[in-house]
């Protein structure tokens, strides 16, 4: 069914519900209110000063309307509510003003002022409020269509629309869950708080429930999948690990063997390995990739970046001796990257380290036999099973440098194995970071030159790249000014931010990388691998902008060697949460923090496409709600197992999967 089946929905508005995301009517009927509003008429001999109130009353004044900044206005009036008078201002509402006549009922919704007898209105409602209470809906809306328009819509679209309902029966009975049509009238048209509450509990538990459907079905898909079974000697791994330059900790030789066990058993790896900022992942997955070799198989490594993919690249060469090793990138030049397609097909290359292009079409593997996803949260979840189904069954390692509690990755990634790295190899110092505020600015730039006169390296985070008038924040090009103010005559100061081109960005990195620059100006961009290890000093201006684990992730871009390296955090806000940062260099601690406080988007870092695109639920404050729908997900695979056939499992999941 489409959606101009529905009355009034033009081909204009139809492009404004397209830009919100509503593509059908089923998308329609799924986009939920992100508030509600009960509107109750305030009592009037029991205002208090900067209370929050609904009221409603006769204007008394035609409203006056002045103009200020760009397109900017306030516009005010008196009311007449039960006899008290009221002044009225609000903001950027100008074209009501035609609409607010004297004698006409309105309802004003906002801030009371005691001492004036003043309203700063947040909404004004062009009618009278009823005798009793009633919930308002609120959506997230766009210019051209306001909430009471898109519930009309969406009502309408509930009377026409056959719902199905992905929770089975028996679940449905246990849990006492209401009818899922009845559930999504209620929530966009509620008749109480407590039908409301029921509604909203069904279906984050149906979305949780369709998640680790999927999840486990592809577990269950995956252990029932043969791979490649390897014969390999450990004591072949052993000897090429003693030849190291240094010593493995003993996590690091734990998930190898992970790893190993994997690979020479018949069922197809599939293994998350989380390691803390500067763990020694890479060094792992370059064994994995030697494992891979010695079974006369072809390895990948893909890396989210050109410079971290150069970088896995030049490493690599130097342990990995005697092996064809290839760089394929999307600036590999035409006439090389041809030869390199050439000895990729036919089996003359052994490993290849690269970007996406990996996955292009015109990629083709002799014997692939083993994938790594460095940083694998920065890929989307097509992006990674293209890569995978490259193959015929490769093996498959995703890498990760930002660690989640183990409760939630054993949830979140249930189709996975999960091996962990938390001890940092020895001789690493821990970063020393420092909390200071606007007006130490002084005492930074004294660190900071402190660090170039020994001819290190510093990074200057910044939130923003252009000057922003909502929010006063330091921004890049800003920030850039100053540093070239003080340290121009010490050093060459690099900017690095989204707005560049790609080629830009390489080259900031790449001059970075060779030291030609000592003070890098950049946004977040650099967070993810970068490895230069004569960097010892970030500074993160307004850094109660990002997450915990963002900054920890930021942190990781020095002390990448054994000289001291420093982490100031700049920020007159949320000193408190920041002070975590200064006392613990631990990323799975951070990490539970940062879950506690700020829920998981700043975990992952980038949202991933297919993976977690909840509509109502929230894996934070809904977790003991999913940890339930995991167990109901699996009993009822596990029912359908014993009455079906694998086909109509399949169709089954296939037909929740076309949800998405």
């Amino acid at each position: 069914m489409n959606l101009d089946d529905i009355k009034k929905i033009s081909s204009k508005t139809m492009k404004l519900l397209n830009n919100l995301g509503i593509n059908n009517i089923y998308d329609l009927v799924t986009y939920y209110p992100y508030r509600y509003e009960i509107l109750k008429r305030s009592k009037l001999n029991e205002l208090i000063d900067g209370q929050n109130i609904i009221i409603d009353g006769i204007v008394e004044s035609m409203p006056n309307l002045f103009y200020y900044g760009k397109k900017k206005n306030i516009m005010s009036f008196r009311i007449n509510s039960n006899g008290f008078i009221f002044s009225v201002s609000i903001y950027n509402r100008g074209y009501l003003k035609s609409k607010i006549s004297i004698g006409n009922y309105v309802t004003v919704i906002g801030k009371y002022n005691l001492k004036n007898s003043k309203i700063v209105a947040n909404d004004i409602k062009l009618s009278k409020l009823p005798d009793k209470p009633i919930v308002e809906v609120i959506y997230h809306t766009t210019n051209g269509i306001t909430s009471k328009q898109l519930n009309k819509f969406i009502l309408e679209g509930l009377d026409k629309i056959k719902i199905n309902n992905y929770v089975p029966l028996f679940l449905v009975n246990k849990y006492d869950f209401m009818d899922k049509m009845e559930a999504l009238k209620e929530i966009h048209k509620p008749t109480s708080s407590l039908k409301l509450k029921e509604s909203i509990r069904f279906l984050k538990y149906e979305e949780l429930f369709i998640f680790m459907l999927k999840i486990n079905n592809l577990k269950n898909k995956r252990n029932s999948e043969l791979g490649i079974e390897r014969n390999v000697d450990y004591l072949l791994i052993d000897k090429f690990i003693k030849t190291l330059p240094f010593t493995l900790t003993t996590d690091q030789v734990k998930c190898i063997n992970d790893i190993y066990n994997d690979l020479i058993c018949k069922k197809r790896m599939n293994r998350l390995l989380q390691g803390d900022v500067g763990s020694g992942k890479t060094i792992v997955s370059f064994i994995a990739l030697y494992i891979n070799y010695l079974s006369n198989y072809q390895g990948v490594l893909m890396a989210p970046t050109e410079v971290l993919a150069s970088q896995h690249y030049s490493n690599i060469n130097k342990y990995l001796k005697n092996i064809n090793i290839a760089l394929l990138t999307g600036t590999t030049k035409r006439s090389e990257r041809k030869k390199i397609l050439e000895e990729i097909k036919s089996g003359k290359v052994d490993i290849i380290i690269g970007t996406h292009a990996l996955f292009s079409e015109d990629v083709v593997y002799n014997n692939l036999g083993l994938v790594i996803t460095d940083e694998q949260h920065r890929f989307g979840v097509q992006q990674r099973h293209l890569l995978r189904n490259k193959g015929h069954v490769p093996d498959v390692l995703y890498l990760s440098a930002t660690p989640i509690p183990r409760t939630y990755a054993l949830t979140i990634y249930g189709d996975m194995d999960i091996s962990n790295i938390k001890t940092v190899p020895n001789g690493k110092k821990d970063i020393i970071t420092i909390l200071k505020g606007n007006n130490d600015i002084k005492e930074v730039l004294n660190m900071m030159y402190q660090e170039l006169i020994c001819k290190h390296q510093i990074y200057v985070i910044a939130p923003l790249v252009e000057e922003s008038e909502k929010i006063d924040l330091e921004n890049v090009n800003s920030i850039y000014e100053k540093m070239n103010k003080a340290f121009s005559k010490i050093c060459k100061i690099g900017i690095m931010h989204g707005k560049l081109s790609k080629e830009e960005k390489e080259q900031v990195m790449t001059d970075f990388v060779e030291g030609k620059i000592g003070i890098l100006v950049s946004t977040t961009v650099i967070e993810v691998g970068v490895d230069v290890k004569n960097a010892t000093m970030i500074v993160i201006f307004d850094s109660y902008r990002f997450g915990l684990s963002q900054l920890h992730q930021l942190r990781g871009r020095v002390g990448r060697n054994n000289m001291q390296s420093y982490c100031i955090l700049i920020s007159d806000c949320e000193k408190e949460r920041l002070q975590i940062m200064t006392k613990t260099n631990d990323g799975f601690k951070i990490s539970e923090e940062d879950f506690r406080l700020r829920g998981s988007g700043d975990l992952f870092g980038v949202k991933q496409s297919g993976d977690m695109n909840f509509k109502l639920a929230n894996i934070k404050t809904d977790f003991n709600l999913l940890v339930k729908a995991k167990n109901d997900s699996l009993e009822y695979l596990n029912k359908l197992e014993y009455h079906s056939n694998n086909e109509d499992i399949n169709e089954i999941i296939e037909n929740i999967s076309n949800l998405d």
